[in-house]
Order: structure tokens, then C-alpha cells, then sequence
């Protein structure tokens, strides 16, 4: 069985990705989907560590990056968690999301997402200063995981999600599935990941638009199809470092979607007495770049009940400005 799911998983892999992978590295494909708030990293340890976790997560977060990986939240019972990111131009994201054991060796999660946005005057070319109406964009996505671990080393993940996006009088939802796999190599404490998201059938939006032209006003309610981000990940890491007191982790990711440039990201974790916790990262290629490293903290509480852990990073882009995001995750034992 394990041997079905790895083949099944490069068979895939190497077929979405043969065409642009090696040959176009670095190609833009800007502007080819809708969605967008589905690529805004939700949580902040993997936003400090350069997005570099598909095969290292180890909470409620996963369900973003690798549905498999909610098998690696310890021997917690359950896990909540809950994060908020300070995104570019005043506008928020908010994560809620649970994780909990439904049996020895399976998993279930449940997700929910929300992106909102200062209200924004409507503009046309007439009006280029403003109609006086106000337009409202929203975002939301609630999901469910399940995941199994199969062997000792290998684990499978499943997530079903339905996407809400709102512009104005124009709404769009869709139903979107991801598919992932860990694999616990054994030396140096390697850990490897791969994760399929947000793949899913085309849709239209549905509502209507009030066009103002030099002829009149016209109403449109036919739209084009749009899809989804689609992202193809791959990544591993290793502990150079695993002492009693001390523990170093080295990650590095892959990232293909299918709208944007193929990226590059690296990330570090430092960790002491499995109490606090130092991260950078790095993501090269992307069309927004950063001068200075991705970076975070973190603080690991253990009570008799389970555990706390807060965790905060910032991320600079040149023109986006610093985004800040804080994590709070509770573990259940």
C-alpha cells in the first residue's frame, strides 16, 4: 500500500509538472486564476520559515499546506487552533481550526477562513474619482481533512473545501480538494512531503454588473470561467542538530502553481528545550521580492492538561510593506 501511494503520487506529480517544471523555471503565469486569498499563508511558523513545511507540520495549520500532516500533531488528543495575519493594504485573515484523533492511526480537521477588506469606493473610467457607491469584497472557505497513517513512516491526507468570494454584486464558490503525503525517512530525524491543493472543476460567477460606457448603462451577467490557484508542493527537512536541549531544523520546498512563477523556499528552526523557538526563511523567484528574511518566534507552554504554543512572525515585501501574524495553538492530551 505504501508503495501504491508513493508511485501514485510521482506518477501525478511528474505529469502536472513535466511541461513547466525544470524547463520554466521561473515563467509567470500572473493573472490566470481567481481566488487569490487561497494562496495568503494563514498561519505564522510557516510564514517565518519561507512557507518550507509541506513535510514538517506539526499542527492544525497543515490542513493548509498538507493534509496528511495532521497525523504528526503529537500524541494530542486534539488540537485548536487559532491565527490572525495583518495582510498588505488594511486588509485581515483569520484561520479557526481543529484537529482530533478518530481512532489509533486516523485523523480529522475541520477549517475555516475568512479574508476581509476595508470597503472601497467604486471607480470607472467616467469616474475615475469615485461613483459614491460602495463595494464590499469578502472571502471564506470552510473545509474538512482526513488523513491515516499507514505505516510508521507514512501517512495520507484528504481535504475537501468549499470557496466564497465576493466582488460587489458578483459571487463565486467552489468546491476544491487537496491531496498530500509524509514520509518519515529515518536519518537525521528527515522528514519528506507532498501536497496537491485547491484542484477543482472551472465555475462562473454568478450576479451582475452595471457597465457605464458612452453609449449607456448596460447591465452583464454572463462572466467567463475562472479556477482556482492550484498548487503543486514538494519539499523535506532534517535535523543537523537534534541534542537533548537543542534542536536545529533545515527545510527546503518546491512550490509550482499553476498561475505564478515556480518558487524556491528555504526555512530554519531553532528550538530549545522544546520550550522556544527561533525561525527565518527565504522564498526566491517570486514576483514580490524581500530584502531582508522572513522571520519569527515562538513560545511552547506544557500544562497538565496539554499545551500552549504562541507563535509570531513578520514578512517584508518591497512594495506590500511588513505583514505581521500571530498563532495561537492549544493541544488537548
Amino acid at each position: 500500500m505504501r508503495i501504491f501511494f508513493i508511485v501514485l503520487y510521482l506518477f501525478i506529480g511528474v505529469s502536472y509538472a513535466h511541461a513547466q517544471l525544470l524547463p520554466s523555471f521561473g515563467n509567470s503565469r500572473t493573472g490566470a486564476t481567481g481566488m487569490q486569498f487561497l494562496k495568503v499563508v494563514p498561519d505564522a511558523r510557516s510564514s517565518a520559515m519561507g512557507g518550507a513545511v509541506v513535510g514538517i507540520c506539526n499542527d492544525a495549520s497543515a490542513m493548509f499546506w498538507n493534509p496528511s500532516a495532521i497525523t504528526q500533531t503529537d500524541s494530542a488528543k486534539s488540537s485548536y487552533l487559532l491565527s490572525h495575519t495583518f495582510y498588505t493594504a488594511a486588509s485581515t485573515l483569520s484561520l479557526a481550526a481543529v484537529t482530533f484523533k478518530t481512532g489509533t492511526l486516523s485523523r480529522f480537521g475541520i477549517q475555516a477562513l475568512s479574508m476581509n477588506y476595508p470597503k472601497m469606493e467604486e471607480t470607472t473610467e467616467l469616474q475615475p474619482y469615485g461613483t459614491g457607491r460602495i463595494i464590499n469584497l469578502s472571502n471564506t472557505l470552510i473545509g474538512i481533512t482526513y488523513a491515516k497513517i499507514l505505516t510508521d513512516h507514512f501517512s495520507f491526507g484528504l481535504s475537501s473545501k468549499w470557496a466564497h468570494e465576493t466582488i460587489g454584486d458578483v459571487q463565486t464558490n467552489m468546491v476544491l480538494f487537496d491531496l498530500g503525503l509524509t514520509y518519515d525517512i529515518g536519518i537525521k530525524n528527515a522528514r519528506f512531503g507532498v501536497a496537491f491543493s485547491n484542484f477543482g472543476m472551472n465555475v462562473n460567477p454568478e450576479g451582475q454588473v452595471q457597465m457605464v460606457n458612452l453609449s449607456g448603462n448596460q447591465i452583464k451577467t454572463s462572466f467567463g470561467e475562472i479556477s482556482a490557484p492550484g498548487m503543486f508542493r514538494i519539499g523535506g527537512a532534517f535535523d543537523p542538530i537534534h541534542a537533548t536541549h537543542n534542536r536545529l531544523t533545515l527545510a527546503m520546498q518546491l512550490n509550482h502553481p499553476t498561475d505564478n512563477n515556480e518558487s524556491l523556499a528555504i526555512g530554519t528552526e531553532y528550538t530549545y528545550r522544546s520550550l522556544l523557538f527561533a525561525r527565518a526563511g527565504w522564498e526566491f523567484a517570486t514576483d514580490e521580492n524581500s530584502s531582508i528574511p522572513s522571520t519569527g518566534i515562538g513560545v511552547h507552554i506544557p500544562r497538565k492538561f496539554g499545551a500552549f504554543r504562541i507563535d509570531y512572525s513578520m514578512v517584508n515585501k518591497s512594495r506590500m510593506g511588513n505583514m505581521h501574524r500571530i498563532t495561537l495553538i492549544v493541544k488537548l492530551f
